[in-house]
């Protein structure tokens, strides 16, 4: 006899791989799923039931009755996805099939403390549930994805670098999300939950094998084999960064490897690098220069970009260049079907995204026997809330 925990795993599997594919029939779970006919039909039955899925519809007849199909039901629960990042963050409402219901985003500045992001994001969603005329009580959790380090099992962002407003240390986000909000909620890295998204996003492509790159203020990544994520024994962010592409080279921070990729190809790099770049000083940039100033802001750098000046242009695809490297190494080692690029830096110019990804083909092992698939992706900037959310859906409860 079949224990409730044994049945509740059997429908799970089934609302995933339903959720997955769009619109199934009885027979296509059968043929994929290793369960008796009667064992299903009750399973979808009480799916159904409960209001988990519904169907939609009916098949093509192979000459008997056409076969009734079935989806997930997207009005069961609403999901909310946040992503929390240095420049910005973002909050978005989802139905159960992941239809995104609402984005907001906002910047993240010099009075954005914990305490502060916490009560404007409970503001956020007061807000979207009363344009939806939801309640509290419809959504089924809080995905977050987050710049780390983090400790995911606690819910708690531990130490990360280069937040403008000040006390992001040891913050139990996922505590104080709660209290706020009264609903659920989970933590991960940024990266995992931007992959996560974007796998979802092409998963008729059935992908298994990813590496998501985000190059801003830090260097971000995230691996996935088999349709996994990869989570190695610490969540420990910007490691990326710390690869060494120049022995004894430049060292872009204290505590940071010397020749490290951060010191590169960053955004903090190349704020540090136009300062000292003596023909930005006399030929291009005399107005942003001022007395005793320790950088030029990544702003004035992109607006110099965008009016076409070519010491700008030429200061970033340097920049590309050595993030080509990296991606070569990363290449080499993981040999990914597909790699995604996303942060500031990848979406700044196109001659930047292309440099990179030429720089990198260049320095692949095999190519072009072997040549992995370069993408900005399909959610882009949507991507991290996008995988947070969809964390939360992978939870759903089917026991009881």
């Amino acid at each position: 006899m079949e224990t409730p925990h044994a049945k509740a795993t059997s429908k799970k599997m089934l609302y995933q791989y339903i959720a997955n594919q769009g619109i199934v029939s009885k027979a296509n779970l059968l043929s994929f799923f290793s369960i008796k006919t009667s064992s299903m039909n009750r399973l979808l039955e009480e799916l159904a039931t409960d209001g988990i899925i519904r169907e939609s519809g009916r098949g093509s007849s192979t000459g008997g009755r056409k076969p009734i199909l079935f989806e997930i039901n997207p009005d069961y629960g609403y999901i909310i996805g946040i992503e929390i990042s240095r420049f910005y963050s973002s909050l978005g409402l989802f139905d159960m099939q992941m239809n995104a219901k609402s984005f907001v985003r906002w910047r993240m500045d010099e009075d954005m403390t914990p305490e502060r992001f916490v009560t404007h994001t409970a503001q956020q969603i007061n807000a979207l549930l009363k344009d939806h005329d939801l309640s509290h009580k419809q959504i089924i959790g809080i995905g977050i994805g987050a710049v780390g380090p983090l400790d995911r099992t606690g819910g708690v962002i531990l130490k990360p670098m280069h937040f403008r407003a000040q006390g992001w240390i040891n913050v139990p986000i996922c505590q104080m999300i709660e209290d706020a909000c009264g609903i659920p909620a989970s933590l991960d890295n940024g990266a995992n939950t931007a992959l996560i998204g974007e796998h979802w996003a092409l998963r008729q492509e059935k992908l298994q094998h990813m590496l998501y790159v985000h190059v801003g203020v830090s260097l971000r990544s995230a691996m996935m084999s088999h349709g996994r994520i990869i989570h190695g024994s610490v969540d420990m962010e910007g490691s990326i960064g710390q690869m060494i592409i120049q022995a004894d080279g430049p060292r872009l921070q204290e505590n940071g490897n010397s020749g490290a990729l951060e010191a590169f190809a960053s955004l903090l790099a190349l704020e540090k690098q136009a300062l000292t770049d003596e023909r930005l000083k006399e030929e291009g940039m005399k107005s942003t220069y001022r007395g005793g100033s320790e950088v030029i802001p990544y702003d004035e750098l992109l607006r110099e970009l965008s009016y076409g000046n070519s010491h700008v242009l030429e200061l970033f695809l340097t920049a590309a260049k050595h993030l080509g490297i990296g991606l070569a190494n990363l290449i080499n080692t993981f040999h990914p079907e597909t790699i995604i690029l996303g942060g500031t830096l990848i979406s700044s110019h196109e001659q930047f995204y292309q440099t990179a990804i030429e720089t990198a083909l260049q320095n692949t092992y095999y190519y072009p026997e072997y040549t992995p698939l370069f993408s900005k992706g399909a959610l882009r900037e949507d991507a991290v809330a996008t995988g947070a959310a969809l964390l939360i859906r992978e939870k759903l409860n089917f026991e009881g």
